[in-house]
């Protein structure tokens, strides 16, 4: 079984392919997407449940144009893996950008496959850029 840091890299990669069967294969059946987050009417960080559901945020990132997706480190526990990234997107419905620093936060189940799933961001900025202000 790979490592948790292997199974993100490789959730990465997949992504950089939009390899998006790849990353939902790594999820739990049950997966807690944007755990413990309330529900700011963000088609990006609304709260999933499910990989059939989770499927239903890489389509709404269709809506938005990703210019930046820079991992930068890494950090690592026994059941999670927090990865700090730089990341510049473009809300396409209102042309308004966001440029931020922000943690993915991962945990895993005792199989080796993401339970849970968390974007730690400046929620704000996502506001104004979706209501275009």
């Amino acid at each position: 079984m790979p490592s948790h840091l292997e199974t993100v890299q490789a959730i990465y990669e997949a992504f950089g392919r939009g390899d998006i069967p790849a990353i939902l294969d790594r999820l739990s059946d049950d997966v807690d997407w944007e755990h413990d987050r309330p529900d700011h009417g963000l088609p990006l960080l609304k709260p999933r449940r499910g990989r059939a559901s989770v499927a239903g945020f890489f389509e709404e990132l269709a809506r938005v144009s990703i210019e930046r997706f820079e991992p930068r480190s890494f950090l690592t526990s026994a059941d999670q893996v927090a990865v700090v990234l730089a990341i510049d997107l473009l809300v396409k419905a209102t042309g308004h950008q966001v440029r931020d620093v922000e943690m993915h936060l991962w945990t895993f189940a005792t199989d080796g496959k993401v339970a849970r799933f968390r974007h730690i961001l400046d929620t704000h900025q996502y506001v104004e850029a979706y209501r275009g202000a």
